[in-house]
């Protein structure tokens, strides 16, 4: 729960910003990590794989609207959460 204040604080364009795309984007990414490590411990976890498809797929979709309508705030989210691109 700390974790997501956390980004949410980070990546907040104001003072009362919750839903943002820079936001949806830095919690998304905080959701695939944790997955990430949760397929390391247990492989054969195939139903949890839908999940983790739809959430790359949306921060896909979500990174290039941002990329689209402000290319600014684009290169700040992908520096800030490490993303290659």
């Amino acid at each position: 729960m700390q974790k997501k204040k956390d980004i949410i604080k980070s990546l907040a364009t104001n003072q009362k910003d919750v839903g943002s795309t820079e936001i949806q984007i830095g919690l998304l990414t905080n959701k695939i990590s944790k997955l990430s490590d949760h397929f390391k411990k247990f492989k054969k976890d195939k139903h949890s794989t839908l999940g983790l498809t739809k959430s790359v797929n949306k921060r896909k979709k979500l990174l290039s609207y941002l990329r689209k309508k402000n290319p600014e705030s684009y290169q700040k989210v992908i520096k800030q959460l490490n993303l290659r691109k």
